[in-house]
């Protein structure tokens, strides 16, 4: 929140900042499902127009039906002052959860007005972000009416969807594409599985958050966690009084057994989505995290920085049990197609725009190689990736 309040008025830098981080590091086309919408389209404007540099800008700005950061949609419940108020309204534009209320009509009208403020494409909450429980925000008819208005006007309509039914719904619907599909909170089922196959779903999947440091991190955190209790277990020094055994609660079993594993579910969800064949994007929920002057360690590691982020998803896809190369063609054709631009870009044909890199290894005999990178050319002209962030803020050099 302080990163927020203090740069409020450097809302553009900061979002031309994220843009060039990726670009950076080779990434010439973004698709951004959930922000700020009006420093959003304005540096997506800036950059088509020339007049920075930057990769290729998709916006979706809110996530339909969620209420912003300070919101019960989202996680930590409603504003509990003005300033949260005014940045869930930055954030919703009149997409937020006062859709949840509104019958076929007025969610048509409503649906509309949100299309005009210019947005690339749709993410609806088919769930909330919170999990355990998590509940559904719009009914099917509901949805329905998001999907339908999206495509009316030729733009892709997508879903957060954490649970089974918020997914079936969506994808009944007709959604094209699926934010992170493996974060459900229990095994795929072979109906679930079936649909985004025959429906020819894209799946956008956060692979940088289940595999690689990601992932060994959760299973060292695993291990210490059961080895702890395992000491409790046997712990002879609390006393020796004898009590009555009793069943135990919804809650703990719950919280012994379900929300510590859910990381193996999601990593599971993914290696199964992987194997069945479903067509994989990259996705990554990057962000420019806090500012340096906030942040008790601003040199830590993170599995979501802007760019290298990117570059994790796709070294991810060939640990969940892809071949490089069907991981490289997640990451462009499929990347294309998840915009409707397939023919602009994502493969080199003649005709399309010279989105290249240039590496300095083959990244076909070790996928790691994605980060020797020599050469950026986006629209046939090459990058000047030294200058890039051209304004940092929140990656600038501190005392």
């Amino acid at each position: 929140m302080e990163s927020n309040i203090r740069y409020q008025d450097q809302r553009f830098d900061i979002t031309l900042e994220g843009a060039q981080l990726h670009l950076k590091h080779g990434v010439t086309t973004i698709r951004d499902s959930y922000g700020i919408l009006k420093p959003l389209l304005a540096v997506r404007d800036a950059i088509n127009r020339g007049e920075v540099v930057g990769p290729r800008l998709y916006v979706a700005g809110n996530i339909v039906g969620w209420g912003g950061f300070f919101a019960v949609t989202f996680g930590p419940g409603p504003p509990t002052n003005l300033w949260q108020e005014q940045l869930n309204d930055d954030i919703t534009e009149g997409s937020g959860e006062e859709l949840i209320l509104m019958g076929p009509d007025s969610l048509r009208a409503a649906m509309n007005r949100y299309l005009d403020k210019g947005v690339d494409f749709v993410k609806f909450g088919g769930t909330v972000h919170t999990s355990f429980p998590t509940t559904l925000v719009f009914s099917p008819r509901q949805v329905q009416v998001i999907v339908d208005e999206t495509h009316r006007r030729g733009k892709v309509a997508e879903t957060h969807a954490t649970s089974p039914e918020g997914l079936l719904i969506a994808l009944e619907a007709g959604v094209d594409l699926v934010q992170h599909p493996e974060i459900l909170e229990t095994p795929y089922t072979d109906e679930l599985i079936r649909l985004v196959i025959n429906r020819k779903v894209i799946c956008s999947m956060n692979s940088n958050s289940h595999t690689g440091k990601s992932w060994r991190d959760y299973l060292a955190q695993r291990r210490r966690a059961e080895e702890e209790a395992r000491e409790k277990g046997q712990d002879t020094s609390r006393g020796t009084r004898q009590w009555p055994a009793r069943k135990k609660t919804q809650h703990e079993i719950f919280e012994a057994t379900i929300r510590p594993n859910v990381g193996r579910v999601w990593r599971a969800n993914a290696e199964r989505l992987v194997r069945e064949g479903c067509i994989v994007s990259v996705a990554t929920d990057n962000d420019l995290g806090t500012a340096p002057e906030f942040d008790k360690d601003p040199g830590a590691w993170r599995a979501r920085e802007p760019g290298v982020g990117t570059l994790l998803s796709i070294e991810g896809l060939v640990e969940l049990g892809m071949t490089p190369m069907q991981a490289l063609v997640a990451a462009t054709k499929h990347g294309a197609m998840a915009s409707k631009a397939l023919a602009e870009y994502g493969t080199i044909e003649a005709g399309k725009s010279a989105d290249l890199l240039l590496l300095e290894a083959d990244p076909l005999q070790d996928i790691h190689n994605i980060r020797k990178l020599g050469l950026v050319m986006k629209e046939g002209a090459v990058v000047d990736l030294a200058r890039l962030p051209t304004k940092p803020v929140y990656t600038r050099s501190t005392p």
